[in-house]
């Protein structure tokens, strides 16, 4: 998922506080919306009180439109985690040996001729240093089911980037891995586990797992072509295989970051944050979230997605920042138009 190449902008983002009027916060969207392959956006600005909010959309979007969370349901993922590991049913240090049969663990990590399938911790996975490879395969490629066991498969043909905790590097067998615990843990179907844990206790009404084509999902765009992959996306999963509402990501963006779903301070866990490499720019990783630090001192905390999907939060003005731009051309038009919002 390339969706920081032109990350670096983001570093002159400061504060932009709440005093925005919406005639300039206007200028700055249509900016964004403005190149040829931005068919559909919506943006929406809230801080945690809601006395100030604002939003805009685009191509006849708007903050009611079913959207694709793509990676930002990574934090929909990391939320459970936390859950299980407040009421002790699951611990960051478990070797995954736990979770998962030996034969599918076998041959996932071999580093330089050494065997460390069997080190690997929830850690490792939540964090990003794992080392396991990022694999193959887009959105954008032919509309068919790849299965869990045919991810593993596929993962054991390629070369781990480090031995565990030596880095961290972004690849989505770590969530899929992360989901596969969650069914294992709590007994659930993973579809079960987040309306049970995330959507129902928010009230996040519109938004849900992606699980076969009955579903209704959202289209999305690969430059000027109109895609619809109902099957790849229900394959997607713990890694971002969501549909939800820009309303139902700020609902969410406010409840995770202010502990409605558990303990607040369990974020300090998170809060260990290693740059991604190799093409991730300013980006750093946590716990399950990304950081992108800022020139002047502050830092948004979230995630992105590749169809140009968002939510970050900003603590030091307390805004929230979430909605998607659908293009799988422009994976960082979110951070340009942040931005562009500071000046």
């Amino acid at each position: 998922m390339r969706i920081t190449f032109i990350l670096a902008a983001v570093f002159v983002f400061a504060a932009c506080g709440t005093e925005m009027d919406r005639v300039s916060l206007q200028k700055r969207f249509d900016a964004a919306v403005r190149p040829a392959d931005i068919h559909e956006a919506v943006l929406y600005i809230e801080n945690s009180s809601g006395d100030f909010s604002e939003s805009f959309g685009y191509g006849g979007r708007d903050i009611d439109t079913p959207m694709l969370t793509a990676s930002v349901g990574k934090l929909f993922t990391t939320a459970c985690v936390l859950i299980l590991y407040q009421e002790g049913r699951l611990s960051l240090e478990d070797k995954l040996s736990l979770h998962f049969e030996e034969e599918q663990l076998r041959g996932l990590h071999v580093f330089k001729g050494r065997e460390y399938s069997f080190n690997l911790t929830v850690y490792d996975l939540l964090f990003q240093t794992s080392g396991l490879p990022a694999g193959s395969g887009s959105l954008a490629d032919e509309d068919k089911y790849v299965g869990f066991a045919q991810r593993l498969a596929e993962t054991k043909t390629f070369a781990p980037k480090f031995v565990p905790k030596a880095g961290a590097y972004y690849a989505n067998i770590n969530f899929f891995m992360l989901g596969e615990i969650l069914e294992k843990v709590t007994g659930m179907s993973l579809a079960d586990v987040y309306e049970k844990m995330v959507f129902m206790p928010l009230g996040m009404a519109d938004s849900y797992l992606i699980t076969d084509e009955s579903d209704y999902i959202p289209y999305f765009y690969d430059g000027a072509e109109k895609l619809y992959r109902p099957q790849r996306l229900a394959s997607v999963g713990a890694a971002g295989g969501f549909v939800s509402t820009p309303r139902d990501l700020m609902v969410f963006s406010k409840g995770f970051w202010e502990g409605r779903l558990f303990d607040r301070a369990l974020l300090e866990k998170l809060a260990v944050y290693r740059k991604l490499k190799p093409y991730f720019g300013p980006v750093h990783y946590g716990g399950g979230f990304m950081q992108i630090p800022l020139i002047g001192g502050g830092e948004l905390l979230g995630h992105s997605g590749v169809t140009g999907s968002f939510a970050f939060y900003y603590p030091q003005e307390d805004l929230h920042f979430v909605g998607d731009f659908s293009q799988l051309k422009k994976p960082a038009a979110p951070f340009g138009m942040l931005m562009r919002l500071s000046r």
